[in-house]
């Protein structure tokens, strides 16, 4: 397993639907092992639909599969007021060379969501 310090794991997440950050966003981190999904931590994004920190960074860095779970259902629920359509969206992925920056961005509306590697 390759470790190091000067590679991070970021994300942020915009509501197109509004056209703006989706602020106050629950998102957890897990890594994979296996079956095995064990949780980092969690977070929730700011008034830039960022978070305050990177969710991973230094020796906490290492290679393997990931996880964030984003609480869309919670954030659009609190929007609409209805039982919204979609709920916690995961989005599985590999970080294999920890010296450089890992940008996981959503894009969310109450019906779909996209997502890249961000820079």
């Amino acid at each position: 397993m390759q470790t190091g310090t000067a590679g991070r794991l970021t994300t942020h997440v915009l509501d197109t639907a509004l056209g703006k950050p989706a602020e106050n966003l629950r998102i957890d981190l897990f890594r994979i092992d296996g079956e095995r999904a064990g949780l980092i931590g969690s977070t929730r994004t700011n008034d830039d639909g960022r978070c305050d920190a990177p969710l991973l960074s230094g020796d906490a860095m290492t290679s393997g599969t990931y996880e964030l779970r984003f609480h869309a259902g919670d954030y659009l629920d609190r929007k609409d007021g209805d039982v919204p359509f979609l709920d916690i969206i995961p989005i599985r992925f590999g970080i294999a060379d920890v010296s450089v920056h890992y940008h996981v961005p959503l894009l969310l509306s109450p019906y779909s969501y996209s997502t890249y590697r961000g820079s």
